[in-house]
């Protein structure tokens, strides 16, 4: 795909989505981190519902050790994973609180070492918390990535993730990664995408194929 096929994609979305941001409530790094560990396999719109109570009760990472493990999976049981979770998120703040004064690392590395903190949970840390460029790609990013052809069919999550901080400017990533989570999100589903009203269309191979796999069977019928 050449420069000028990727600033057309990137230019869309942008104005299909022009403020697209980080859907995951919270007020500062350490109630980001927590957020989208729980977030794994679990929708944004559910975290919110369970942190809204979480972050009242637990402010620091001494608050979320206070209490037993049990008591703490209760609060979070309404999201998948929960008592995986809750033991990720006790061993974390035990770490942040004797390794890191109780702050989140601002570097992606440090990050990493954390329990429950992958790579893309690192990513969207650095980036929303503390303004470092970084793409962090989710089921929707991979999914639109590789539709659009800005990634292969069958790229790993970081075969896409280095590929899109190829072919995208560095100071675009973090916003292009929000406007492509709501692309994916609220336009280009997994199941029923708006193939039929999308503006990238054009240049969509998987769109291109259910729009031709359509026409079929309404000539058939």
């Amino acid at each position: 795909m050449n420069a000028a096929a990727v600033r057309h994609i990137l230019d869309t979305i942008a104005a299909m989505f022009p403020d697209a941001h980080c859907e995951l409530n919270h007020s500062n790094a350490f109630e980001l981190t927590i957020a989208v560990l729980l977030s794994a396999q679990c929708t944004d719109a559910t975290v919110n519902k369970v942190t809204v109570d979480l972050f009242k009760k637990y402010k620091t990472p001494e608050d979320y050790i206070s209490v037993p493990l049990e008591e703490l999976e209760q609060d979070i049981r309404r999201i998948g994973l929960f008592r995986s979770k809750a033991k990720h998120i006790h061993n974390l703040c035990q770490i942040l609180i004797h390794q890191y004064d109780g702050e989140v690392p601002n570097e992606h590395s440090e990050l990493v070492k954390l329990p429950g903190v992958g790579r893309k949970t690192a990513n969207v840390v650095v980036s929303n918390a503390f303004g470092v460029p970084a793409i962090a790609v989710d089921t929707h990013v991979e999914r639109v990535s590789k539709r659009l052809g800005l990634a292969g069919w069958n790229d790993s999550v970081l075969e896409v993730e280095k590929k899109l901080m190829k072919r995208i400017p560095q100071e675009e990533w973090t916003q292009t990664h929000h406007r492509l989570i709501f692309f994916g999100r609220y336009h280009c589903k997994a199941q029923n995408p708006n193939c039929e009203v999308c503006p990238l269309l054009d240049v969509c191979r998987e769109g291109k194929k259910r729009m031709k796999r359509s026409q079929v069977s309404k000539d058939r019928s």
